[in-house]
């Protein structure tokens, strides 16, 4: 959260919104799951 600028968009954007940041993490670790899961299922057969 401190070094990618992906996250740290990502960051700002949800405390815009009025996430905490214990929401944020989660929403991310969500969102990062989805993102694996699209590119194993694209390698995958």
């Amino acid at each position: 959260m401190r070094l990618d600028p992906a996250t740290k968009a990502y960051v700002q954007r949800r405390t815009k919104e009025g996430k905490t940041m214990r929401e944020i993490r989660r929403c991310h670790k969500r969102s990062i799951a989805r993102q694996l899961f699209r590119k194993i299922n694209a390698i995958m057969p």
